[in-house]
């Protein structure tokens, strides 16, 4: 089942994804599962999805304003250089282990909100890539145990302002507000059995400008779960952005930069579609 978080009518709220709408799940679970990262760490979401199995949706898509996946995420831990051909692509070679960064939570928005072009910079840069969210607390995990602590998977555009990055430092050119996007909503594990089959597809003003399959990944899903919760303890909905392929903007000539009214999309196989359009500061 998916699983999106919104406001609708100034309330901030969950919901599934049934058909075209949305069964907003507050009146029923809220006081026990007050957030979508709550009804996780509960290890609720089976439960409810069986329980509203054949329900109507109560919203249309239209009527909401759709959050970040995970708007209260404890950590949001991406992975640099995970594909071997963007690596190439910067004039790089394959890193030993996992190039690791954070993103902050109002560092991204959601889907069909407008991701904001700074008055600081125009190096605008879009990446396309596959996120997951954990499900169970997951600390120094093996490899063959390590899909079954994801709870589920979602688009990801982990854009960014490349001078800032290049000039100043990672963190500060990944982390401008409302920069990046995530979302529209999260498909649980038990709907994606093999992640490396799914294919990314990101988009600008329609033309394709990144494709690839996850099983692409320089250090794959298991490795990356394994890896990370050997560092620190994940817990039930943190995030883990996985690395963008190839096409990105800095590294064509001329660069290709994200402008004003632009439209980026980011299309995942069995996930669906994350959509924004570029707005100035």
């Amino acid at each position: 089942m998916k699983f999106a978080s919104f406001e609708v009518a100034g309330r901030a709220t969950y919901g599934a994804v049934i058909g075209d709408g949305l069964l907003d799940l507050a009146p029923t679970y809220g006081a026990r599962f007050p957030t979508l990262r709550a009804a996780i760490a509960a290890d609720a979401l089976a439960g409810i999805a069986r329980e509203v199995s054949g329900a109507k949706p109560h919203l249309a898509m239209s009527e909401v304003a759709f959050l970040p996946t995970i708007p209260d995420a404890g950590k949001i831990i991406c992975i640099g250089r995970n594909y071997k051909a963007h690596v190439a692509e910067g004039g790089g070679k394959p890193p030993e282990f996992p190039s690791v960064f954070v993103r902050f939570p109002g560092s991204q928005v959601g889907h069909e909100q407008p991701i904001r072009l700074s008055r600081l910079s125009t190096d605008y840069d879009y990446e396309g890539e596959l996120a997951l969210v954990i499900g169970q607390a997951a600390r120094h995990v093996a490899r063959e145990h390590a899909l079954s602590h994801i709870a589920g998977y979602t688009c990801f555009n982990e854009s960014c302002y490349r001078d800032y990055q290049f000039k100043h430092s990672l963190t500060v050119g990944k982390n401008f507000a409302s920069s990046g996007a995530f979302g529209p909503w999260m498909v649980t594990a038990d709907e994606v059995p093999d992640p490396r089959a799914l294919e990314l597809t990101t988009r600008l003003n329609g033309v394709q400008v990144q494709h690839a399959f996850v099983e692409e990944l320089i250090f794959d899903i298991p490795y990356l779960i394994s890896y990370l919760s050997g560092i620190t303890l994940l817990e039930p909905g943190d995030v883990i952005v996985t690395g963008t392929p190839e096409g990105v903007g800095f590294a064509r000539t001329p660069p290709l930069w994200m402008k004003a009214g632009d439209k980026i999309e980011v299309e995942i196989s069995r996930i669906g579609v994350l959509r924004n359009h570029v707005l100035p500061e």
